[in-house]
């Protein structure tokens, strides 16, 4: 790639720079997306076989195409997805370029816009759009026993049950993640302790309705950033064998041992907290009140809604809950793997801008930076509790594109030559 000068960069093939591309190009922004594998490549290559999405194929798409052949009530694929995200940029003539990795931006010395190194030459670029998506890195804390005995692994990595040794397993983290791969092991007859951490746990379907579409009637998908309390939670939902609410007491019936977050590893022990009982009655809480929220919203709707009782029984606790372990010798337990469902970081070293908190988090204001002309898009809670789903981060696009449109308009207008 020669020396270039683009308008607009977008950073990112996957969800998030496709529906900016769209928005751009519905503005007439001209652009260039920058992928440096293949378009959807977490949905690919990343995390297990097994993974279909988190919400029904009705609502976890774009507005403009459908998932083909797929009951709009099922949970797509991983594999389906990654291909429904290669039609729609090829649906909207994305301009993409694959295999081209961005490895440095940064501002330009006396002239505006960017100068990008990337592994394919250098480009100038007028405006910067980081669309990299809210998955990069996985993480994996420091407390991770140093056994060469254990096959360690995060669960963006995992991929079955096969890939594990004969021995008993550790899932830590409770997330979507960690509480579908746990009952995955469990399910293929493995004995499998689970580290359960705070967590909001809501229901999949209530009263025949999907937890999505209780989130968008009672305006909870539009849930304002700046409510961090409700972003420190790990969500606990799964689409799994056509999708049914995660239940930490069932699994326990179900032979899966659960135990408190795991504090700390020494000596061949791994050492868990005793907030076991606290994290499930605040994801039980958590539960109800959305029980609560949708029995009023059809009271007040007279929406003709099946009630279900049934949804309110909690079974009883098991011994792992009223007696939790505290300590799990490894090796006594015949541990073979241990899978770090630890959640991600992301990876923003290679913009060389000031436009990042003390907390390494971009400073933006609904994506639009601190620093003139870089924007972001697909970050969690960007604007709001959808802003990481497909269906959000095409609302969050539309705005960073009119943005920009409206900036090249500023950008174009000469004094004395007819306003904008």
């Amino acid at each position: 790639m020669a020396l270039a000068d683009i308008d607009t960069l977008v950073v990112g093939g996957g969800q998030a720079g496709i529906a900016g591309s769209e928005h751009l190009t519905g503005h007439s922004v001209p652009h260039l997306v920058l992928e440096k594998h293949r378009i959807a490549e977490a949905w690919r290559a990343g995390r297990w076989d097994s993974l279909v999405a988190n919400g029904p194929a009705w609502d976890d798409r774009f507005p403009n195409l459908t998932f083909a052949g797929l009951d709009p009530e099922s949970f797509a694929p991983k594999d389906r997805i990654a291909s429904y995200l290669v039609a729609y940029a090829q649906m909207i003539a994305a301009p993409i370029r694959t295999g081209v990795e961005v490895r440095r931006a940064e501002a330009r010395v006396g002239a505006s816009g960017f100068t990008v190194e990337t592994s394919a030459g250098r480009l100038i670029a007028r405006r910067l759009v980081v669309a990299i998506g809210a998955f990069q890195t996985p993480v994996t804390p420091a407390l991770a026993p140093p056994v060469a005995r254990i096959f360690q692994c995060h669960s963006y990595h995992y991929k079955n049950p096969a890939q594990l040794l004969a021995g008993a397993v550790v899932v830590v983290g409770a997330g979507s993640s960690g509480v579908q791969i746990a009952d995955e092991l469990n399910r293929a007859g493995k004995s499998v302790t689970l580290s359960v951490g705070p967590h909001d746990r809501p229901p999949r379907r209530y009263r025949g309705c999907d937890n999505v579409w209780w989130l968008g009637v009672l305006g909870l998908w539009d849930a304002p950033a700046g409510d961090t309390g409700r972003q420190r939670f790990t969500i606990c939902v799964s689409g799994a064998r056509g999708g049914a609410t995660v239940d930490f007491r069932r699994l326990a019936g179900e032979g899966v041992t659960l135990v408190g977050s795991t504090q700390g590893y020494a000596n061949g022990v791994l050492r868990f907290t005793d907030d076991l009982p606290a994290n499930l009655a605040r994801g039980d809480a958590g539960y109800l009140a959305l029980l609560d929220a949708a029995d009023a919203y059809v009271a007040r709707t007279a929406l003709d809604l099946p009630a279900e009782p049934a949804a309110r029984e909690v079974c009883p606790d098991p011994a792992c809950v009223t007696d939790p372990l505290r300590a799990l010798d490894l090796a006594q337990a015949g541990v073979t793997a241990i899978i770090w469902a630890t959640g991600f970081r992301q990876d923003f070293g290679w913009l060389r801008f000031d436009t990042f908190g003390p907390d390494g988090a971009p400073r933006h204001h609904r994506g639009v930076a601190a620093v003139p002309g870089v924007y972001f898009l697909g970050l969690p809670w960007q604007t709001c509790r959808a802003s990481s789903f497909i269906c959000g981060v095409w609302r969050d696009a539309q705005y960073i594109a009119g943005h920009i449109a409206a900036d090249r308009r500023y950008q174009a207008y000469r004094p004395g030559v007819g306003g904008r």
